[in-house]
């Protein structure tokens, strides 16, 4: 397959992407993509009524789970749950993911969160991807430079600056996307009182009014990419 077709989904926390953008990663799967979901960390430690190993299995085989609902791959980072440093050796860990999986496109975090793993994720992506680029960077894996966008999908703990630019229409995908992410139990409402379903399913309903459909997915990009070269004006 090529790497254009690849998409590298990379979240905090196991849940994180495919609440917030699923919908999308089961329309390009559909589309014949390859969808690769990276988890920095298992988000172990969000279950007041189970320690974080016991909560770190289940949410792993949540996951899976998920994760063959879209038709996707799963990976999972080494990292823990509210620990995840914004250092090198992490910087050069999801280097060496990019350069294995070899995607045409990165989803992430927006740049600014509530919760630090979000942060800390964002930037480590954002440099990992210019390491993965780089001949001189030592690794045992060849450089991949064929990324050709990198998306911040929206987050409900992410919401400072973020400014949907890029929408996605995924009305067709509303109940696939029930069936991935209530894989997870605290997405069901199991264990937070956040309303995760009700929340995104809304936001998406938003967002599909904004793009003139039913339902869409809005992405930000960074800054300095929002730019259109024309001939005339459109």
């Amino acid at each position: 397959m090529k790497p254009n077709n690849t998409i590298l989904a990379i979240g905090a926390h196991c849940g994180d992407i495919e609440v917030t953008c699923g919908a999308v990663l089961l329309k390009q799967r559909a589309a014949g993509d390859r969808v690769v979901l990276l988890h920095l960390t298992l988000g172990e430690g969000g279950n007041p009524k189970l320690s974080p190993t016991a909560y770190g299995e289940q949410k792993r085989r949540e996951a899976l789970a998920a994760a063959e609902v879209i038709g996707g791959e799963a990976l999972f980072g080494p990292y823990k749950d509210g620990e995840l440093p914004n250092d090198e050796e992490t910087r050069r860990y999801v280097m060496d993911v990019i350069r294995k999986v070899q995607p045409g496109r990165i989803i992430t975090h927006w740049k600014t969160s509530i919760h630090k793993d979000h942060a800390n994720t964002h930037a480590i992506v954002n440099d990992a991807l210019l390491l993965a680029s780089l001949e001189g960077v030592a690794s045992p894996l060849p450089r991949h430079r064929g990324v050709k966008a990198l998306y911040y999908t929206e987050n409900w703990e992410d919401p400072e600056g973020f400014k949907p630019y890029l929408y996605v229409d995924v009305s067709g995908e509303l109940a696939r996307w029930k069936e991935c992410v209530t894989q997870y139990e605290f997405i069901k409402g199991g264990i937070s009182s956040f309303p995760y379903l009700d929340y995104y399913e809304a936001l998406a309903r938003v967002r599909g009014a904004e793009a003139s459909v039913r339902y869409a997915v809005a992405f930000d990009i960074d800054p300095f990419e929002k730019k259109r070269v024309v001939e005339l004006l459109p």
